[in-house]
């Protein structure tokens, strides 16, 4: 009769018939030899999971099954969400109350429904408006101060409202005669193009810009029947309520500037120096002659 083929511990040699043992890559091994060779440790416990435990892993790192647990709190992590913060590992209410943003408002970890603004985060329905106290959602609103506002609720209280079209003035603007106006408002009274960025001026309170201010009401000079404006600086001549630009006012037989010399009025206007360089100047008849 043979003897039977014995099967032995690839590493300490000792038979395992009748015996526990733990097939790694072909070779057999009983349970100590195994758990010594090649059992992790436990992250938690620092010792063996040996081969009758239920070994958890998670990044090459391991754990018994009763070891695996938040850092913090201790609760058990089997089989529940967690997150892991500089090598530990934690449970989501542990990880959302020491590292996630607090709502500005309750101070309760924000969740991921959350909005954000400069910094600060809140609950979506902590973010109310300060005036009406109605959530602002994903709505428009308007910071001031410490406080925020849903659009509706911030031209009630505070924003101008525009003296043409009676809407609120919630950005830039313009103030004319202590009024206040939205730049697409403030319009030429005459031809109703906008003035804002333009120079403009005014008769009896009303806008006019400058083309239509010189159509209405400047006067027209004689010379070259354009209108005279006293805007930039601009000089003109006045004689016999008859007006001419200062380029404008020559004689009109030598075409020779008249400004700041003596001449004499008629029908139409002539200088005559004489050969001596006089100015001396006489009406004959309709026509200015010298002597």
């Amino acid at each position: 009769m043979s003897m039977p083929e014995r099967f032995d511990c690839h590493y300490c040699k000792d038979s395992l018939l009748g015996k526990k043992y733990i097939m790694k890559e072909d070779t057999q091994y009983c349970t100590k030899c195994y758990e010594n060779l090649f059992a992790n440790c436990c992250e938690g416990c620092s010792l063996p999971i040996g081969s009758n435990c239920k070994d958890l892993s998670y990044k090459d790192r391991h754990w018994h099954e009763q070891c695996f647990k938040c850092s913090k709190c201790s609760r058990s992590l089997v089989e529940k969400a967690f997150a892991a913060k500089d090598d530990l590992l934690l449970c989501t209410e542990c990880h959302a109350n020491d590292y996630s943003s607090k709502c500005n408002t309750c101070r309760k970890p924000s969740c991921s429904r959350k909005m954000e603004y400069k910094g600060n985060s809140w609950h979506e329905t902590c973010f109310l408006c300060h005036r009406c106290q109605q959530p602002i959602g994903t709505k428009s609103f308007i910071p001031k101060d410490a406080d925020y506002f849903c659009v509706p609720c911030f031209e009630k209280q505070f924003a101008y409202q525009c003296c043409a079209c009676k809407k609120a003035i919630t950005t830039g603007g313009v103030t004319y005669q202590e009024k206040p106006w939205h730049r697409e408002c403030f319009l030429c009274i005459g031809c109703r193009k906008q003035l804002s960025g333009q120079r403009f001026t005014s008769r009896e309170d009303y806008p006019y810009c400058l083309e239509c201010f010189s159509n209405l009401y400047a006067k027209k000079c004689v010379g070259c029947t354009k209108a005279i404006t006293s805007l930039a600086g601009a000089k003109y001549i006045s004689f016999e309520e008859r007006q001419w630009h200062s380029e404008c006012f020559t004689c009109m037989q030598c075409a020779i500037s008249l400004v700041g010399r003596g001449f004499l009025p008629s029908a139409t206007t002539f200088c005559a120096p004489t050969a001596a360089g006089r100015n001396d100047l006489f009406v004959e008849g309709s026509h200015l002659w010298s002597q």
